[in-house]
């Protein structure tokens, strides 16, 4: 408990560090690192690190797109760009299955593609969320609202808990734990969004801070049973041990990988919408 607590304080501290140096470019540098660490992870859970084609794909592409993050604009400008780095890296992982005559099967080649570009999507998403119209506000929504959730699911879990929610995926979460962080995660992301109205100029109402919450709740608590899922698929119990106490950067990051691009595709709906001032 105090090596999982020492490791919290001091990786807060490191969080806290690049978010005040959002604004540099030392933020996207940091952030494409923890993608190239989280695709190293998850090719290690799913088997594929060995293969120098398929690693070597995916970090390129990671590099790549974090790249293109910083030099392309506007955001659907960069998006082709990504959903073409993405084809062209899953047409040379299906050549490989090809030319490999069945010594890379070609679900394993699927499951390292799309895993990875989970996690690519969502450290990337982070960065195109400070890069935004009123970034500065909104990359910090995919860590405070599922750290409310989180931490007041595993509270509520631990005092009310009595009925599993998926035993065969997380076996101690439980329906009532669910239920308050979601709660929490509401209530801490309309406080978020009342600190705003009161020390900025946003235009958003409180209670599309409130909907805000409820789906960032939702997706954070998916997110982390998806990562459960994975690893019990492929027997581990840890991603790495980046995080000593914790396991690795994937086991840390589930929620804001499962939540970044959720925030920045609603943001994206309003700005349409002319629901903000860009």
């Amino acid at each position: 408990m105090l090596k999982r607590s020492i490791t919290a304080v001091i990786g807060i501290s490191l969080l806290a560090v690049v978010c005040y140096f959002s604004d540099t470019l030392a933020f996207p540098i940091v952030f494409g690192l923890c993608a190239i660490v989280g695709v190293y992870e998850m090719l290690g859970c799913v088997g594929m690190r060995r293969n120098f084609i398929v690693s070597l794909s995916l970090y390129v592409m990671t590099v790549i797109v974090t790249v293109l993050s910083q030099t392309i604009k506007p955001l659907s400008y960069y998006m082709s760009a990504y959903a073409s780095s993405l084809f062209l890296v899953l047409t040379i992982l299906f050549a490989v299955s090809v030319l490999s005559e069945g010594k890379v099967p070609i679900d394993k080649t699927c499951v390292a593609f799309t895993t990875c570009a989970y996690v690519i999507t969502g450290f990337i998403s982070v960065i195109m969320l400070r890069k935004a119209p009123h970034g500065i506000y909104l990359y910090l929504m995919p860590f405070i609202v599922p750290w409310f959730s989180d931490t007041f699911a595993y509270l509520c879990g631990r005092l009310f808990g009595r009925h599993k929610l998926i035993p065969s995926v997380s076996p101690n979460k439980t329906i009532e734990g669910s239920i308050g962080g979601i709660v929490f995660g509401i209530g801490g992301c309309m406080g978020y969004g009342f600190l705003l109205s009161k020390f900025t100029n946003s235009p958003l109402h409180i209670w599309v801070f409130a909907v805000l919450g409820f789906f960032i709740s939702v997706a954070s608590q998916i997110g982390d049973l998806i990562f459960s899922l994975i690893k019990r698929r492929y027997g581990i119990k840890d991603y790495g041990f980046i995080f000593p106490g914790h396991g690795g950067l994937l086991d840390r990051f589930d929620s804001v990988i499962a939540t970044a691009p959720l925030i920045l595709i609603v943001y994206e709906m309003i700005l349409k919408l002319g629901g903000v001032a860009a």
